[in-house]
């Protein structure tokens, strides 16, 4: 399940509560605090990633030897 399955007006209608619930003044701090968390999980998601891969080619060099 993911954002393919929300759809258009699915996706429409959250931003028009999110809209009514915490008024225009907020969006842009909001949308601005989301894509902050996001920029972060995926940089931490990164940096494991190139961990496990560095640790995997350790592991290769050293059963050649």
């Amino acid at each position: 399940m993911g954002l393919q399955s929300i759809g258009i007006p699915g996706l429409i209608l959250i931003l028009i509560i999110a809209l009514v619930i915490f008024g225009p003044k907020k969006l842009p701090e909001l949308g601005k605090a989301a894509g902050q968390t996001i920029r972060e999980f995926r940089k931490s998601a990164n940096e494991l990633t190139d961990e496990a891969d560095k640790e995997k080619q350790q592991l290769v060099q050293n059963s050649e030897k």
